[in-house]
């Protein structure tokens, strides 16, 4: 068996204000929180972990797999928010949806500046 993903650590600018676009936009569990960590789960036991580290924030790409129904709730989440999101990670096509892989995807920057992928079929 090959190894499981079990966490992550994702920098923030408002660890708190993160958690909830990652929450929201996922609909990601609340988890027990500790130390610098504002913690959020996914299906799986995947642990999402939002932190305020003491230096510049790089830019990363996160990409999550979503149903076609749960994809449709976020678009209209990000919709009714007033969240920008493209069909391409260059972000040019605002607004839009892509048909990639067959299945539907967007890309998203969430609060800290980090892009987010969702999508519905995995690449492989």
């Amino acid at each position: 068996m090959s190894a499981v993903f079990n966490h992550t650590i994702i920098a923030a600018k408002d660890r708190a204000r993160s958690a909830e676009f990652y929450r929201d936009l996922l609909e990601a569990s609340e988890a027990p929180s500790w130390g610098p960590f504002t913690n959020l789960t996914l299906d799986g036991g995947v642990l999402l972990q939002f932190a305020e580290p003491p230096v510049d924030i790089q830019m990363q790409h996160y990409a999550f797999l979503l149903t076609e129904d749960h994809f449709d709730r976020a678009v209209a989440l990000l919709q009714e928010s007033g969240t920008d999101y493209f069909a391409d990670p260059q972000l040019q096509r605002k607004g839009e949806t892509n048909t990639e892989h067959d299945g539907r995807g967007l890309y998203v920057i969430d609060p800290a500046g980090h892009g987010l992928e969702l999508l519905t079929r995995p690449y492989l």
